[in-house]
C-alpha cells in the first residue's frame, strides 16, 4: 500500500511539468506595460497580447501602469506570483534603470524570469532646421567648436533618448548639454520650433516631422539603414563608429517561473513574430523581428546593463 502510494506520488511530480503546459493558459494572462498608452511600448504589447489571446483562447488583459521611469509596473510584476499569468512587456529602459539608479525595488537581473525578445528598431538622429548642419559630421564639428552648448532632448531622465545621444558623443569625442522633458511628444515640438538643437528618436515618433521637413534627420543608430528613411546614412558611414543604440521589446515574468510555462510562453511569442500581421507591423514601426531562447534574451540583459553601466559612469549620468 505505501510502495503503491509511493509510485503514485512519484508520478505525479514527472507528469506535473508536462500537464501544466498542457493546460496552461487556463485563465486571464494580465500583461503589464510600465508605460502610458500610446507609444510604441504600449502598441507593441498590445499586439503582441492580441495575437496571444487569439492563438491560446484566453483573453490578455493589458495594463499600462505608467510611472517611476517604469518602476511601477515593474515592481508589481517582480512581486506577483511567478505562475505565468502576470507578464511585463521591457525596452531598454527595463536595463538603464539599473545603470543611473543608485537605489532600486528590485534586482533587474535576479527578480525576473526572461521569456521572449521580440524585436529591435534603430532610433533617428534629428535636429532642428535652425542648427546650420546637414550631416552627422557637419554636427559633430559644430558641437566640438562649441563645447556643452550645443542642447540635446530627451523625454526624461535616464530615457534611451538621453543614453543613445550620450552613447553618441562620447564616440563622437563631444559635450552636450542635456535638456529633459516629460514625454517624446513635447521634445519634438521644441525641436520643431527650433528651441533644441538635437533628439534621438524613434522613427516612427519623428517619421511625420522629418516628411513634413520640420526636421532633419541626419542618421540612424543602427549598423545598417532603414527601410523606412533609406537615405539616412547610419552613425558608422558618417565617420562615428561604435554608436550604436536601438530600442527593442522583450516579455518578462516573476522570477521563479517553471520552466514548461516559459518554453511554452516563448515558442508562442517565437510563432507569433513570424506571422505576416506581425512582420508588417513590426516594419511599420521600423523594427525587425529577433526571436530568441530565454537563456539567450537573459544574457542580453546582463549584456546591456553592463554597458549602459559603463556609459553612466563615463556621461555621468545619474537620476538619484
Amino acid at each position: 500500500m505505501i510502495k503503491a502510494a509511493a509510485m503514485l506520488a512519484a508520478t505525479l511530480v514527472l507528469a506535473g511539468p508536462a500537464a501544466r503546459a498542457q493546460t496552461y493558459p487556463s485563465r486571464q494572462i494580465t500583461l503589464i506595460i510600465p508605460f502610458t498608452p500610446g507609444g510604441s511600448n504600449d502598441l507593441v504589447g498590445r499586439a503582441i497580447g492580441k495575437k496571444l489571446s487569439e492563438a491560446w483562447g484566453q483573453p490578455v488583459v493589458v495594463e499600462n501602469r505608467g510611472g517611476g521611469g517604469t518602476l511601477i509596473g515593474s515592481a508589481a510584476v517582480a512581486k506577483a506570483t511567478p505562475d505565468g499569468y502576470t507578464l511585463l512587456l521591457v525596452s531598454p529602459t527595463f536595463t538603464i534603470n539599473p545603470a543611473t539608479r543608485r537605489t532600486m525595488p528590485f534586482d533587474t537581473a535576479r527578480d525576473f524570469t526572461p521569456i521572449a525578445f521580440m524585436g529591435r528598431a534603430p532610433l533617428l538622429v534629428t535636429t532642428s532646421n535652425k542648427l546650420p548642419v546637414q550631416s552627422a559630421g557637419e554636427l559633430f564639428a559644430l558641437a566640438k567648436s562649441k563645447p556643452g552648448q550645443i542642447t540635446y532632448a530627451s523625454a526624461g531622465l535616464g530615457s534611451i533618448n538621453q543614453i543613445s545621444t550620450e552613447v553618441i558623443a562620447l564616440a563622437a569625442g563631444v559635450k552636450l548639454a542635456h535638456v529633459p522633458y516629460k514625454g517624446g511628444a513635447p521634445a519634438l515640438n521644441d525641436l520643431a520650433g527650433g528651441h533644441v538643437d538635437i533628439y534621438v528618436s524613434s522613427i516612427p515618433q519623428a517619421l511625420q516631422l522629418v516628411r513634413g521637413g520640420q526636421i532633419k534627420p541626419l542618421a540612424v543608430t543602427s549598423s545598417r539603414r532603414t527601410a523606412l528613411l533609406p537615405d539616412v546614412p547610419t552613425l558608422a558611414e558618417c565617420g562615428t563608429p561604435g554608436a550604436d543604440a536601438e530600442t527593442w521589446w522583450g516579455i518578462v515574468g516573476p522570477a521563479g517561473m517553471p520552466a514548461d510555462v516559459v518554453h511554452a510562453l516563448n515558442a508562442e511569442i517565437n510563432k507569433i513574430l513570424i506571422s505576416p500581421e506581425l512582420v508588417t507591423f513590426l516594419t511599420n514601426e521600423g523594427a525587425e523581428a529577433e526571436p530568441m531562447a530565454p537563456q539567450q534574451f537573459g544574457d542580453m540583459i546582463r549584456r546591456e546593463i553592463a554597458r549602459w553601466t559603463k556609459v553612466a559612469h563615463e556621461a555621468n549620468v545619474s537620476i538619484d
